[in-house]
């Protein structure tokens, strides 16, 4: 079986406060503003669009999804009726059935909210009961001891160091900390979500 004859369309993804509906050309401004709470761009840690790379940004996720590779999603806060950052499956296999989560940022105002939480819950989800994964793995700037604890957070194991794993925009030469969840893990991890998020409701 071919990689054609697998693949599958970006899906909307409901839960109850966040929505990923499939990322569009069209999504540039409002990408542009999210990122602006907080000037996100200007993170060393991690990519955000800015207004001079926002157009380069979703042309290659785009390109990526119609390679078959990845699946990028606008995150709307339901509540608000708005676009509050950005994430996507990729590095996608369907053959091994195996994928990253990855690319994920949130508008600063956005970020101690339970959207985050609820966009893994709905990812991973998707990940391991529509598409069958057998593995998520998650990549982080070794630098970035935030997004680092949000990982383990949710239930995902820490694997090890892979150094010089990019090169950052700045130059840098980024260790990045990779971290999975594996299908034989997702139950108990999907009930940590969903306590997680029960508390948070």
């Amino acid at each position: 079986m071919n990689r054609e004859s697998l693949r599958r369309s970006t899906p909307t993804l409901s839960g109850n406060a966040v929505e990923l509906r499939p990322l569009q050309k069209e999504h540039e401004h409002a990408l542009v503003e999210a990122a602006s709470d907080g000037e996100l761009w200007s993170l060393k840690v991690t990519i955000v669009p800015g207004p001079n790379t926002v157009e380069s940004y979703i042309a290659q996720a785009l390109e990526g999804e119609r390679d078959g590779t990845v699946m990028p999603f606008i995150i709307v806060d339901r509540a608000k009726d708005r676009i509050a950052g950005s994430t996507r499956f990729w590095k996608i296999d369907y053959v091994n059935r195996k994928l990253e989560i990855g690319h994920t940022w949130l508008a600063a105002s956005s970020q101690r909210s339970s959207i985050n939480t609820e966009a893994k819950y709905l990812l991973l989800t998707y990940a391991f009961e529509t598409l069958r994964s057998v593995r998520v793995q998650f990549s982080t700037d070794e630098l970035n001891e935030k997004s680092r604890a949000a990982i383990l957070r949710i239930g995902a194991q820490q694997e090890g160091v892979v150094r010089h794993e990019r090169i950052m925009p700045d130059g840098r030469k980024r260790n990045s900390v990779r971290f999975s969840i594996i299908d034989d893990e997702w139950p108990h991890a999907r009930r940590r979500l969903e306590t997680m998020l029960s508390r948070d409701s």
